[in-house]
């Protein structure tokens, strides 16, 4: 009867697989745990960032949802989770852009206007609008507005809003200002 010997310690070596590969080049990216994390943090403060640059609370959550859903599927190349933040506001400053521009061109198509339906979301919506800033907001213009919400709201310097909507930071500055001045206008505040 023949004896059978034991196998060697050691091991032959191994071939990474294709999802080791991925977890990988994920690792070098933004993960999903930091992503899950920011949404914990931060979708409050970006959902008031949509609501000041959009009419409706329905339309608001979708954007913010939809700047999640862009970001989880470019973590990849989102190198610096640093930057997964900034890179959030951008996509809903864009997105709320995209919506606003699709409803104009729908109420262009329209040719007679759809009934008004009141939800749930709208009685809430309708308890922020009555604030007057908000109100004194939607009069800006749509740089000066958006200036403003990055600026005041969101927390951002001068340099991150410049970045934030390609713009210089003169422009910043001068779209800021004027921003300020049209909305001590419009509140009735003395200078």
């Amino acid at each position: 009867m023949p004896v059978i010997a034991p196998m060697p310690a050691t091991r032959p070596a191994r071939i990474p697989s294709q999802r080791e590969g991925a977890e990988e080049a994920v690792a070098s990216g933004t993960t999903v745990d930091h992503l899950t994390e920011t949404y914990r943090a931060h979708y409050r403060s970006l959902l008031g960032l949509a609501a000041l640059l959009l009419d409706d609370t329905a339309s608001c959550e979708d954007v913010v949802q939809e700047a999640f859903i862009r970001v989880h599927s470019a973590r990849k190349r989102v190198r610096d989770p640093e930057k997964t933040l900034a890179y959030l506001r951008q996509t809903v400053v864009n997105l709320s852009r995209s919506a606003l521009r699709r409803r104009i061109l729908g109420l262009k198509l329209l040719s007679k206007p759809m009934p008004d339906m009141a939800s749930a979301e709208e009685g809430a919506y309708d308890q922020l609008e009555r604030d007057s800033l908000i109100k004194a907001m939607k009069g800006l213009q749509r740089r000066q507005r958006e200036v403003l919400v990055l600026r005041y709201f969101a927390d951002m310097t001068e340099a991150q809003v410049a970045a934030t909507l390609g713009l210089s930071l003169g422009s910043v500055k001068a779209y800021g200002s004027r921003g300020i001045a049209a909305l001590r206008i419009a509140m009735g505040a003395s200078a």
